[in-house]
């Protein structure tokens, strides 16, 4: 299978990553979507999305009533709503980049999935072979470097829409990025000053952090969340205010802003921009998984070579990747749950809190953070 596909032309091969990552980015969205609900209601004690189904799923037993139960006729009835609703345009936007904005919206939430690993194989040497679709060795570089363009899109669909409180919300959006990510940079440079030790090729390589959090011993098989807490806290407050997720949606906050950025838009473009945000949350649900959670490691100081001598799974490659991916799928999920329970849990902040908490909280906890652990491992590593 592998020199299968190695035989195949480049542009196929770009082709057939780009429909992969839509064809799983889309689904995950959607599911992000419906499962929201169910856990906002769960929350609230309410049912939920539990009414739709087609009539020719009525007459199902035990089936059919399970899956609307479950709502998944809901999520059907979302995705065809978005598709075929008349999508509106107003007259007083401005078209070519109204139009825009919501497409460059997308444009980051894929491309950074590129960069991420979500499992591996070993080899017949027996190292292990990370699977993602582009081995970049600047990786988090990369994420970063990408992710961080999707304000754009925000700040151009508040301009485009030529209205007060869209134009707010932009502006809001581009100072709450500026805010939070530079605290979330700062916290993912302890850990890759301890995965680069001196007389090391240095690396920003994602798969090389997991690697370092699979070795032997009590040190090596230990993830970064007990090793560096205070950089996981600092990056997943970030990460939450990155993604505009409750308490930190400024740039929509309906409270004082209708709906902010995207109060003009509807139907299909206004759909583009939620796919998008839950993209986000799901990639950076992946990036947290991999740097402090131990990525496709099912627990601490149990590495995925371990289960594959326990389950002989070291000969069969699929198999074994298979059950990496089906790893380090979990831990995404139980990421994403956790970013739902903080939404429905804590109430929105003011925008002046936001701030307060980005610039005189979080940004000078991230450098005394930093400080403190580029001293110990100079003194560790020395």
């Amino acid at each position: 299978m592998i020199e299968l596909w190695s035989n195949l032309p480049p542009a196929l091969q770009m082709l057939l990553k780009g429909l992969a990552v839509i064809a799983v980015i889309f689904p995950i969205a959607g599911a992000s979507s419906l499962a929201e609900r169910k856990i906002s209601a769960a929350f609230q004690g309410r049912p939920g999305p539990n009414r739709a189904i087609p009539i020719w799923f009525a007459w199902v037993p035990v089936i059919g009533p399970l899956l609307q139960k479950l709502g998944v006729f809901h999520l059907m009835s979302d995705g065809l709503k978005m598709l075929f609703k008349e999508d509106p345009l107003p007259g007083h936007v401005n078209k070519p980049y109204f139009i825009l904005a919501p497409i460059l919206a997308m444009i980051p939430a894929f491309t950074t999935v590129s960069v991420v690993p979500f499992g591996a194989y070993f080899d017949a040497a027996g190292h292990a072979v990370p699977l993602m679709l582009a081995n970049v060795d600047v990786g988090i570089l990369a994420v970063f470097a990408v992710g961080s363009l999707g304000v754009y899109a925000l700040i151009i669909a508040g301009w485009a829409s030529n209205s007060k409180y869209p134009f707010l919300g932009g502006v809001r959006a581009s100072a709450q990025l500026i805010s939070y990510e530079l605290s979330m940079t700062l916290s993912v440079l302890p850990v890759f000053l301890w995965v680069n030790a001196p007389g090391t090729a240095g690396s920003l390589s994602l798969a090389r952090v997991v690697e370092f959090q699979s070795q032997p011993g009590f040190w090596g098989g230990t993830w970064f969340v007990f090793v560096m807490p205070v950089s996981a806290f600092v990056f997943l407050v970030s990460l939450y205010a990155e993604t505009n997720r409750q308490p930190f949606d400024m740039p929509e906050s309906e409270a004082d802003l209708v709906g902010g950025f995207h109060t003009e838009y509807g139907a299909f473009k206004w759909s583009l921009f939620f796919v998008a945000e839950y993209s986000h949350m799901t990639v950076g649900s992946a990036v947290f998984t991999l740097l402090f959670l131990g990525g496709w490691n099912p627990l601490p100081w149990v590495p995925l070579s371990d289960v594959a001598v326990w389950l002989h799974l070291a000969d069969s490659p699929v198999l074994l990747g298979l059950l990496s991916i089906a790893i380090f799928l979990g831990k995404v999920i139980l990421s994403i749950f956790v970013f739902m329970w903080v939404r429905w849990t804590l109430p929105r902040f003011r925008y002046d809190q936001v701030m307060k908490i980005g610039w005189q909280r979080l940004l000078p906890l991230a450098i005394a953070n930093l400080i403190v652990y580029a001293l110990a491992i100079a003194v560790i590593q020395k």
